[in-house]
C-alpha cells in the first residue's frame, strides 16, 4: 500500500505485483486473497507461490488453505489416538541414548521414553488434557529455566501452532488452546500477528537440566508414513561428543531399573562427566 504521496507504508510487494508476477489479474488474485475463488488451478498456487517465494513449509501450508474443505468429521476433535506397540518399543530402545515422545497436530503426547521423561519432564504423571508439548512450553513456570534459547523455542511451537489451525481449522481443542494462550502468554499474540509457520523439523536445542548442567542437541521430528497425524520427536548428540556421554549418563541415571545406588553415584559423577554443570544431587520435576 502506498500513502498520498506515494511513500510506501509497508515493505513487501503490492497486491497488483504479485498478481503481475504470478501471471493473474490483481481482481483474481484480489479474490484469491479473499478466499472467494473456490476453484484454484494448481498452476495459480504454485505461481502466487513463485511470486512470494515461499519456503516449502509455507507453500503447502497456502496450498492446503486454498483448497476447498471436505466435510468429513473433524479428526482434531478424537478424545484419543492409538500409537502403534511397535512404536513403543521404538521409543524404548531409544531410551538408552535419545530422548523422544510422539505427539499429533496439537502436540498432545501421545508417549515418550524414559530419557523424554528425566530430561524434558514427566509426560506420563500429566492429566491427559494437560499433557501437551505447547502447553508444557508456554505455560510451564520452570521452562525458561530448561531451556537455554526459550523464546526461540516458544515461537517456533507458535509458529507450528499457527501451521496446525489452517490444516486443522475446526479442532474446538486446538483453537481453545490458541485461545488460552493469547491470554496467557504476553508475547504470544506478537508472534501468532507474525504468520510464521514451522513444522518445527529440526535444529539446535540446548537444554539446562538439573543434574547433568547444560545439554546442546539437535531435535529432529518425523512424521509416521502410516498416520501423518501423528510425529516422533527426537534429540541427539553426536557419536563420542560430551553431549552423547552426557545422554548416556542421564539414561543410566533414569532408566527405570536402575537401582537407588546407580542413582546416587549419577548425582555425584555429573561433576566428572564431560560437560555438564554442576547441580542438584537429584532431578527436580519440571510442572
Amino acid at each position: 500500500m502506498a500513502s498520498n504521496g506515494g511513500a510506501r507504508r509497508v515493505p513487501g510487494l503490492r497486491r497488483e505485483e504479485v498478481a503481475h508476477l504470478a501471471g493473474v489479474s490483481t481482481d483474481y488474485y484480489a479474490r484469491l486473497e479473499q478466499g472467494r475463488h473456490p476453484k484454484v488451478s494448481e498452476s495459480v498456487l504454485d505461481a502466487v507461490a513463485r511470486a512470494l517465494r515461499l519456503g516449502p513449509v509455507e507453500r503447502d501450508y497456502r496450498f492446503h488453505i486454498a483448497r476447498p474443505r471436505v466435510a468429513n468429521p473433524p479428526r482434531g476433535n478424537m478424545r484419543h489416538q492409538r500409537v502403534r506397540p511397535e512404536v513403543h518399543q521404538t521409543l524404548e530402545v531409544m531410551g538408552s541414548v535419545s530422548p523422544a515422545f510422539v505427539v499429533n497436530h496439537r502436540l498432545d503426547v501421545l508417549a515418550s521414553n524414559h530419557l523424554a521423561r528425566s530430561l524434558i519432564t514427566d509426560f506420563d504423571a500429566m492429566a491427559a488434557r494437560e499433557c501437551n508439548f505447547a502447553r508444557f512450553v508456554l505455560f510451564a513456570p520452570a521452562v525458561k529455566e530448561l531451556y537455554g534459547n526459550w523464546p526461540s523455542i516458544a515461537q517456533i511451537i507458535v509458529a507450528n501452532l499457527r501451521l496446525s489451525s489452517g490444516r486443522h481449522p475446526d479442532d474446538a481443542r486446538l483453537n481453545e488452546f490458541i485461545g488460552e494462550a493469547c491470554v496467557k502468554v504476553p508475547e504470544f499474540n506478537g508472534w501468532w500477528a507474525s504468520h510464521r509457520l514451522d513444522d518445527c523439523s529440526d535444529g539446535a536445542q540446548l537444554f539446562h537440566h538439573a543434574v547433568v548442567g547444560d545439554l546442546p542437541l539437535h531435535r529432529e521430528a518425523l512424521t509416521f508414513a502410516t498416520d501423518p497425524d501423528q510425529t516422533l520427536c527426537l534429540y541427539t548428540a553426536e557419536p563420542g561428543s560430551p553431549s552423547a556421554q552426557t545422554l548416556a549418563l542421564l539414561a543410566g541415571w533414569s532408566a527405570p531399573d536402575a537401582s537407588p545406588d546407580t542413582r546416587g553415584r549419577g548425582s555425584s559423577e555429573r561433576h566428572s562427566a564431560p560437560g555438564p554443570a554442576a547441580g542438584q544431587a537429584a532431578p527436580q520435576q519440571q510442572q
